[in-house]
């Protein structure tokens, strides 16, 4: 198994539609690649973020990233649907080098790479979020979720 981390805007919906994909074992929502944190919560820095548990011999890293542009604008910056500011960032985050060259490789391939303003970084630092925001679209269907539900439900049974 290996370990990459989404950013893609609000987690919530991130997180709803990545642990539906084949091959994903685990997901986690959390915050990725930030400065420190308050007293009050707050994250400065941070990117919300799916920590995505994968088996490789089932879902490639390129496959992980066709899924992902699926459910993103890769050419807003800090910002996705109604969601904005730094923490709504997009980006690709990993300990693993070769996660991270994929990444770059899948941009770099598509004809409007230029545009695009993902964030493919070395993972810094990783915080979980609460348990409230833990599968929050599962417990609260409800709530705000940038993504069309048709979308968080694509893969689900395949």
């Amino acid at each position: 198994m290996e370990v990459v981390y989404f950013a893609g805007g609000c987690l919530w919906g991130v997180q709803a539609f990545i642990k539906t994909l084949p091959g994903v074992s685990l997901t986690e929502a959390g915050r990725a690649n930030g400065a420190g944190s308050s007293l009050q919560g707050e994250y400065d820095g941070y990117a919300e973020c799916v920590k995505t548990v994968f088996d490789p011999e089932i879902v490639s890293m390129g496959e992980l990233m066709t899924y992902f542009f699926e459910i993103i604008n890769p050419y807003s910056m800090n910002q996705q649907g109604e969601d904005v500011g730094e923490k709504y960032r997009t980006g690709v985050y990993s300990e693993e080098r070769k996660h991270l060259e994929e990444a770059r490789a899948f941009i770099i391939k598509r004809n409007d790479a230029a545009r695009i303003v993902v964030e493919v970084r070395p993972l810094t630092n990783y915080v979980r979020s609460a348990e409230e925001h833990q599968d929050r679209l599962d417990k609260c269907p409800e709530d705000y979720c940038h993504l069309p539900k048709t979308l968080l439900n694509k893969y689900k049974h395949q």
